[in-house]
């Protein structure tokens, strides 16, 4: 019998030379959380995750609006930005596959680090992690 590969394993070719586009092209990246909650994460649980002030903000969005800015492929994309498209496509299809309960946050502003999280089956939460430039 095969050994299923981890999610990070699976998910790691995937985001080789992988970068989330905006003012500053950043890479994406595999993280994990300690967090083992039954219900949904809050603004509350990642500020103590990751050892944040209060006045830093932290905003839920739509898991959509992660993606769609990286899944749909315009009319004047070149090669480069199709294939870029597709594997995001593929990335996302495999999240998709492996995460329930998936939510996206926003952290910051201007230089916002954007996380969709989702829970693994062993409970514990994991997920991308980029960030992207706005001003």
């Amino acid at each position: 019998m095969e050994d299923k590969l981890s999610l990070e394993a699976q998910l790691q070719p995937l985001l080789t030379d992988l970068y989330y586009p905006s003012e500053s092209d950043e890479p994406v990246d595999f993280v994990t959380s300690p967090l083992n909650l039954e219900g949904p994460l809050t603004d509350a649980h990642l500020r103590e995750w990751l050892q944040l002030p209060a006045e830093i903000p932290i905003e839920e969005r739509a898991e959509d609006d992660f993606w769609s800015p990286v899944t749909e492929e315009k009319e004047w994309y070149g090669e480069d930005e199709k294939a870029r498209t597709a594997q995001f496509g593929q990335l996302k299809a495999t999240v998709n596959e492996h995460l329930t309960d998936r939510q996206y946050f926003r952290v910051g502003e201007t230089e916002i680090t954007l996380y969709l999280l989702g829970r693994q089956p062993d409970g514990t939460w994991a997920g991308l992690k980029t960030m992207v430039v706005e001003t």
